[in-house]
């Protein structure tokens, strides 16, 4: 379980920042859990404190991890990061698909487990 400053629709996964003011300054073990999991979820907030999303179409940040995100929790939702892209598996806020899909800013599907499926 890792936190994220962004996550690509590929599973990539930022976990950090080159040393900008109030950053934090380097990698740490973040890397060696990102590659070496096997499987690898990712828990933050949907929206940054400026509002933008933290799932994009490529990172702007330092990549910690190429493909290695497996699962995101956010306060929004599950999502899955698939072979197709990311698959929305429960929507936690008291909205719709098209206004989490709005407020993501990626392409998403909207694929809920079943009351059998393990979230």
């Amino acid at each position: 379980m890792l936190g994220a400053f962004q996550i690509s629709v590929t599973g990539d996964l930022a976990n950090w920042s080159t040393g900008a003011p109030d950053a934090i300054p380097a990698v740490g073990g973040a890397m060696d859990l990102a590659i070496g999991a096997r499987k690898v979820y990712v828990m933050t907030e949907h929206l940054t404190k400026k509002g933008e999303s933290k799932l994009v179409n490529s990172c702007s940040y330092p990549v910690t991890g190429v493909g290695c995100v497996d699962r995101i929790y956010t306060d929004l939702a599950i999502i899955d990061v698939t072979d197709t892209g990311l698959a929305v598996r429960q929507i936690f806020a008291d909205l719709s698909f098209d206004e989490l899909q709005k407020l993501s800013g990626v392409h998403m599907r909207y694929e809920p487990l079943t009351q059998t499926g393990a979230v």
